[in-house]
């Protein structure tokens, strides 16, 4: 049976918005895709509301060994160019190209390290 953060995700709403509307803690498969096939009127909002611009929620995964979480993203994250969890040390991913400069971005998601390239 889904939970409220696996509705969230299939529905790419957020966590506050599936409390706030009602989505219990846990949620019957059937309801869930009931739910995805004929939106509610505020369903329907949120979905027309996007813009695209930015992702609801979005898929952290490791580099080395392809552990992954979905976090919502957070507007100061650079782009990215690799990913590596706290199970690594930065030593164990490979050095940046000659002629880049590869910069940190420490606390995103849960357990990761942003490593970007330029």
């Amino acid at each position: 049976m889904p939970s409220r953060f696996d509705a969230a995700l299939r529905l790419d709403i957020t966590l506050e918005m599936a409390r706030k509307h009602g989505i219990p803690a846990q949620i019957s498969q059937a309801d869930l895709d009931e739910l995805d096939r004929n939106p509610p009127p505020w369903l329907t909002q949120s979905r027309a509301n996007r813009t695209g611009k930015r992702a609801v929620w979005t898929t952290l995964t490791c580099a080395l060994c392809d552990y992954t979480e979905h976090e919502r993203p957070k507007k100061w994250w650079p782009e990215f160019t690799s990913l590596i969890c706290d199970a690594h040390e930065i030593l164990d991913f490979p050095a940046p190209a000659a002629g880049t400069e590869r910069s940190f971005t420490y606390g995103v998601g849960s357990r990761f390290t942003g490593l970007t390239d330029s």
